[in-house]
């Protein structure tokens, strides 16, 4: 498989405190990762550096994507490249239409990929199809962006934006936390329609029960600031048994 991720010894940290420390990953095209680990292990942390958030500054290591370092690129360069962060607490902004911002993000991209931007009339039927199978109907679209939205109203709005951008690398940040098992199963449905050969996935939680329904190739247990441990599937059941303590003391 090709490596579409390749992050090595990964030094990172905000407010002159280290947070990653040491991280190593890599994501091959068509894979599902899983990273799993305590409150405070540095799981957000990693999706923040990926996206090239402010104020997370990198102290040593590398981070390739796509064969390009990504920590020479800007925020927008990186999203163009196709890098996808789901957040876990989507941003609200009033005055902006949904279907409005969805144009705007789109035809940015494809901009600074040198591309056409997209027709009114293809953008809407495109995002009509998508909303479609997300639950989400017209009278959402036009509301302004995530502005009174239900925590899982907003999760599927941004499964809409990931589909209708469609990147090369997806990074789910607790994409689970504030969801019924009814909004679960919708974004969690969103989510696995987009598994492709050609893009990855890296999902950061908590808990098992979104891995149901997300099923991912891989776990990783992140544990202060580097990955610990490596397994199939079966070890996400096995840390909702036995919770994250052993790695926690062998961590620090």
């Amino acid at each position: 498989m090709t490596a579409l991720l390749e992050i090595r010894n990964l030094r990172a940290e905000i407010g002159g405190r280290e947070i990653l420390d040491g991280l190593d990953l890599t994501v091959a095209a068509g894979e599902v990762h899983a990273i799993m680990g305590p409150n405070g292990a540095g799981k957000s942390t990693l999706s923040y550096v990926l996206a090239g958030k402010p104020g997370y500054t990198i102290t040593g290591g590398e981070i390739w994507f796509k064969g390009e370092d990504l920590t020479a690129m800007a925020a927008d360069e990186r999203a163009a490249k196709g890098l996808f962060l789901a957040f876990q607490y989507p941003l609200e902004i009033p005055g902006v239409a949904t279907l409005t911002f969805l144009r705007a993000a789109l035809n940015a991209q494809r901009r600074q990929r040198g591309e056409p931007e997209l027709s009114s009339p293809d953008l809407l039927k495109r995002v009509r199809e998508i909303a479609k199978t997300l639950n989400i109907d017209a009278e959402m679209l036009r509301r302004p962006l995530n502005v009174g939205f239900s925590g899982g109203e907003k999760k599927r709005n941004e499964t809409l934006q990931m589909a209708l951008l469609e990147p090369a690398l997806c990074v789910l940040d607790e994409t689970d936390s504030g969801l019924d098992i009814d909004a679960l199963k919708v974004v969690a449905n969103g989510v696995n329609q987009l598994r492709a050969p050609d893009r990855g996935m890296i999902v950061i939680t908590h808990y098992q029960r979104l891995l149901d329904h997300i099923v991912p190739d891989v776990v990783h247990v992140l544990a202060s600031g580097r990955i610990v441990e490596t397994g199939g599937k079966d070890l996400a059941l096995q840390l909702e048994a036995r919770g994250y303590a052993q790695y926690q003391s062998e961590a620090a």
